[in-house]
Order: C-alpha cells, then sequence, then structure tokens
C-alpha cells in the first residue's frame, strides 16, 4: 500500500543524518514513512492563544512553567507531538511533521517542536541521551517544517474558519496533483511523481499521510486501523477479480462486491471526531438521558448518517495483504457505510461547504490515505480538472471515494476532539445529521407534541430534535442492530411475518437480549476486545483461529447468531 521508491538509507544520507549511523556502516532498516500534516488554524485566536505565548524550554532540568488556560493549544500540539515521537521510538515508523500556518511564527516555536521528536531526528536530550547533541536546528535536518501557505494579501482569509483555505491547501500539498504547477498535465502521467517544489517535505515519497487539524488528537491506535483497514478493502478487491457475483449476492441489498475495475466502489477507511461530554455542558437534560458520567459523544452524525454493508472477503492476514477467507465459506467483514456527509456546526460547516472532503462521508479535521490511495486520488482530481465545465467529461472519470468504517474495530476510528467546543451547539436549520430523512424527523417531533409526552418541558424537546448528541456506545449498538437486521430480512424474504416486531431467524448475540434471559458472559467478553481495538490489534489470531467465540463481535459473522424458538412445556 506504500510507495515502491525507497529512502536513500546510506552514509551522508538524510535518512542516516535523522536515524543515526550503524555501527557496520551498513545501511539503516526501513521504515513506514509517514507524512502528518497539521492544520493550526484556530489556535492563536480567542481563548486559545499559542503563537504569541512562549513554548516550555527545550530539554530543560527546571520544573515546567505554568500552563495557562488561556494557552490550551500549546498542550494539545504537546500531546500530538508525543504520540508521534512514541511511534518513531518503536523503529518501524519514519514521521515527518508538515506544520501549516498563515504566517511566519516565532523560531522559538520550531525549536520546541523539533526537540518534541527526538526519537524522529529532532534534537536530543542530553540529560537522556548520555550527553550527546546532535546540534542546533540550523545545523542538521529536521522531522519538522513549518510552512507558510498565505501571503499578505491572503493572510486574512486564511485566518477565516469559515472559509476553506487551510483545509484546501491541506489536500493539495499531501495529494500533490501535477496540475498545481500551471503545467499541462500529459495524458498518461505518472501519479506517483509529484511536482511540487522539492522543498517540500510533501514533496517526498511516502507510505502513508495523515492530515489532521490541531485540536484532533492522532494515535498510534488509530493509525494501526486505518492501515488494517485499508489491507482488508484492497484484499477484497483482489480477492474477487478472477470470481464472478453469485446470484445471491446479486439479490442480497446488504453485500457490496469489490473488485479492481473502475466500476467497483472505491473505498477509503474515515473518522469521526467526538468530544468528551459532561454535566457541565449548557443542555443539561439531554446528558442526563445517557448517563452522569463522562463519555465520547459525536455531533456531526446520527443514526441516520449511515448503512450497513457486508464486504464478501474483506479480511487480509500479516505481512501485507494477504487472503485469510480461501477455503472459507461466507468470510468478510461488516463495514459501516456513510449515507450521508459529516455535518458540523459553524464555523466548520462552512468551510466544509466551500473545501468538501476527499472522502464522501469523511471529515476534513482528521484524514488517511496511504500512497496507493493518493495515486488514484490523483489520477480522478486530475481526471475532474481536465473536465472543467463538462459534466459528462466529469461523470467519465468516476465517482469520489466513499467513506467506510469496519463495524468490529469502530472505535479505533473515533477522534478524540479535544477542546471539547463544539458539544451543545446547535446545526444550522438546513444543514444538520439526518438531513436525508428531515422529513420523517418532523413527523416524530409532531408525534410527541399530539401526544402531549413533553408538555411545558420545551428545553427537553429542544434538546432532543434541535442538538445532536451521538454517544460512541449508542453509536456501536446502532450499527450493530442495524446489520442485525438487514441480513434478517434477507434470510427471511417473502416468509417474513409482517406483523412480528423485531428480528425473526438472526439476531445480536449482544443486544438483543431480554430481562428474562440476559447476555452470558462471553459475548460481554467478546465485546469488551472489540470496543478496545483487540479484534484488529491481534487480528491474525482472531481470523486465523479456530477459535470462532468472537466473530460476531469483531464483526465477522455474516448470519450472526441463530433465533432459537422456545417452545412452553406443560
Amino acid at each position: 500500500m506504500g510507495s515502491d521508491r525507497r529512502p536513500d538509507r546510506g552514509e551522508g544520507s538524510v535518512w542516516a543524518e535523522l536515524f543515526g549511523k550503524d555501527e557496520k556502516n551498513a545501511k539503516l532498516a526501513d521504515r513506514c514513512r509517514i507524512l502528518f500534516s497539521l492544520n493550526t488554524v484556530g489556535a492563536s485566536r480567542g481563548t486559545t492563544m499559542l503563537w504569541e505565548t512562549r513554548p516550555p524550554p527545550v530539554h530543560s532540568a527546571e520544573p515546567r512553567p505554568w500552563i495557562s488556560e488561556q494557552e490550551t493549544a500549546a498542550t494539545h500540539l504537546e500531546r500530538n507531538l508525543q504520540e508521534i515521537d512514541a511511534m518513531c521510538a518503536t523503529g518501524l515508523v519514519a514521521a515527518r511533521v508538515q506544520v501549516l500556518v498563515c504566517e511566519a511564527i516565532p523560531g522559538v516555536w520550531t525549536d520546541w517542536m523539533d526537540s518534541m521528536l527526538p526519537n524522529c531526528g529532532g534534537r536530543k536530550d542530553p540529560l537522556k541521551s548520555g550527553g550527546e547533541d546532535n546540534g542546533e536546528l540550523e545545523e542538521r535536518a529536521s522531522p519538522v517544517q513549518v510552512v507558510v501557505t498565505a501571503n499578505p494579501k491572503t493572510a486574512d482569509v486564511c485566518h477565516d474558519l469559515k472559509s476553506g483555505f487551510m483545509e484546501q491547501r491541506m489536500q493539495d500539498l499531501v495529494l500533490s496533483p501535477p496540475y498545481l504547477t500551471g503545467n499541462k498535465v500529459e495524458k498518461g502521467f505518472d501519479p506517483s511523481v509529484k511536482t511540487t517544489h522539492r522543498d517540500l517535505i510533501s514533496s517526498d515519497d511516502h507510505d502513508l499521510y495523515v492530515a489532521f487539524k490541531w485540536s484532533t488528537l492522532v494515535t498510534v491506535r488509530a493509525i494501526n486501523g486505518f492501515l488494517q483497514a485499508s489491507a482488508d478493502l484492497a484484499m477484497a478487491a483482489n480477492s474477487r477479480d478472477s470470481k464472478p457475483q453469485s446470484k445471491e449476492e446479486e439479490e442480497d441489498g446488504v453485500t457490496v462486491v469489490l473488485s479492481n475495475s473502475a466500476s467497483t466502489p472505491f473505498l477509503i477507511p474515515s473518522f469521526v471526531r467526538m468530544s468528551y461530554v459532561s454535566e457541565e455542558n449548557n443542555k443539561v437534560a439531554k446528558w442526563r438521558m445517557h448517563g452522569d458520567f463522562f463519555h465520547p459523544a459525536a455531533w456531526e452524525i446520527c443514526k441516520d448518517s449511515f448503512d450497513m454493508s457486508w464486504i464478501p472477503e474483506s479480511l487480509s492476514g500479516s505481512g501485507g495483504v494477504t487472503p485469510v477467507c480461501k477455503g472459507r465459506k461466507d468470510c468478510g467483514q461488516w463495514w459501516i457505510y456513510f449515507a450521508e456527509e459529516q455535518m458540523p456546526t459553524t464555523p466548520e460547516i462552512h468551510a466544509n461547504e466551500v473545501t468538501a472532503p476527499l472522502v464522501q462521508g469523511g471529515s476534513n479535521f482528521i484524514w488517511m490515505v496511504t500512497e496507493k490511495q493518493r495515486q488514484e486520488l490523483v489520477k480522478l482530481k486530475t481526471c475532474v480538472n481536465d473536465a472543467g465545465d463538462d459534466k459528462l467529461a466529469r461523470k467519465e472519470c468516476g465517482d469520489f471515494p466513499q467513506g467506510v468504517i469496519p463495524l468490529g474495530d469502530l472505535e479505533s476510528f473515533i477522534m478524540n476532539f479535544t477542546p471539547n467546543t463544539a458539544l451543545g451547539k446547535k446545526h444550522s436549520s438546513t444543514r444538520f445529521p439526518g438531513y436525508s430523512r428531515a422529513e420523517e424527523r418532523k413527523a416524530d417531533r409532531e408525534k410527541v407534541r399530539e401526544r402531549k409526552q413533553l408538555k411545558d418541558q420545551e428545553d427537553i424537546e429542544k434538546a432532543l430534535f434541535d442538538y445532536t448528541i451521538y454517544p460512541a456506545a449508542l453509536f456501536h449498538k446502532d450499527a450493530t442492530i442495524k446489520a442485525a437486521r438487514a441480513r434478517d430480512f434477507v434470510l427471511t424474504g417473502s416468509k417474513r411475518d409482517p406483523d412480528a416486531i423485531g428480528p425473526q431467524k438472526v439476531k445480536s448475540a449482544y443486544y438483543d437480549v431480554t430481562i428474562t434471559k440476559p447476555r452470558e458472559a462471553t459475548s460481554a467478553w467478546c465485546q469488551a476486545i472489540s470496543r478496545k481495538g483487540l479484534c484488529t490489534l491481534y487480528a491474525d489470531y482472531f481470523r486465523s483461529s479456530a477459535n470462532d467465540h468472537c466473530l460476531e463481535a469483531c464483526g465477522m459473522l455474516k448470519n450472526w447468531s441463530k433465533i432459537e424458538k422456545v417452545t412452553d412445556e406443560l
């Protein structure tokens, strides 16, 4: 999934300068090269001042100065850099960070960011490295590059959070499509060749690109989950090239068969931002309905924002894109398929109108692409750019990628939005989660009014219908129930009892329980494994082992659990 071109790792190379020298003068080990593109717009305004203040002293033995609430952006930036440095410390990742700013920032901040990444080639701490100091920033290669994306004329537009300016710059720098240079693009061009300025580290070859806003916390788990999901989708496409689609798959309304043909859907794993909800927020009534404790919740999606799909053979083993499903029937995985665009509150919703996310249903605030996915996106965007206003030519270019999330690793695609300022804000009257079913929602509200269920409780009615608070646990439950019900409808077919309520042939073992027959321990244990991301972390065991206890919780059981008929014995 990464770049075919590997870096020069010999003596005197930038690689050797960043990651040290080998004692035997042999080539250093290759690593997965990740470019982190960091959008800092909004990190230096209002109550989140950043560049106007001073960073903590670099590698100082003195106690750290107190960082006030006015400098919260500094703590978010520090947490992200610590996580990136931990990735480099494994010896498996070579990370570079491209910090995108609207205007030049003080050099002390660049020095500090460089010092936060000692394992990635930044300035080492003499106290921890036995007195070794790899020199000042100006004298060596650095894993950090600060890029001023605006000029004096466009600086004000860049600072405007509604403009979508930096979101577009971030997409351009990561994708580096050939038409950006203004030269004519030849037919049959090589999408792996970048034509952007060579001084930009984004112009180098990388294996994975992570673009995120300063307020989003990037994690090792998210990167691991994204790479595994991308490998799974690639495996699904490769394995079905030689197999025709069966009649059952054609008639099945929930099965999506991938292949490498142009007509197949282009799927890229995507992320959802969540923030911790507490009683401190302004719409207390809404929170209490979900429990009196802290929990992560989304505000850009709801239960109507997604559908469920079963993708056959979408499981990859260890060692790259390798088959797991050979000789196994009904082998694959359930995927959350975004049916709507994510709908943030103002000002971000306006930025999304100007610069749409790369992936349909995806997010502008955290997105990732592998090098192979980047190349496909470059081909698509170049075709659209060449087509101009010609609608027929644009149609021939194909569809933009669709956002998906693997059900069994859902929590790895939930990204922490740290400032916690979005929750409790009202959405635009025309741009809100669930917009595709606005009429049904309106009818539900009218029913509540007619029944007088919320009489003289306007605050609760507003909290229910005007504000979106979608807890992560509810997201997991809704997705699981949707998938189980969709499969139940397929299996019952024309024999379905129209008067029956609930599932008739298959059910979710964890969620479809009653008071008289509570769930047994194994399903709860498996559910905890899934929520902690262990289905992916230990993918080799769960996918190839004869132990099938956790297949359902890991989203890998097509037909769910059979409903056992109970007969009363008198």
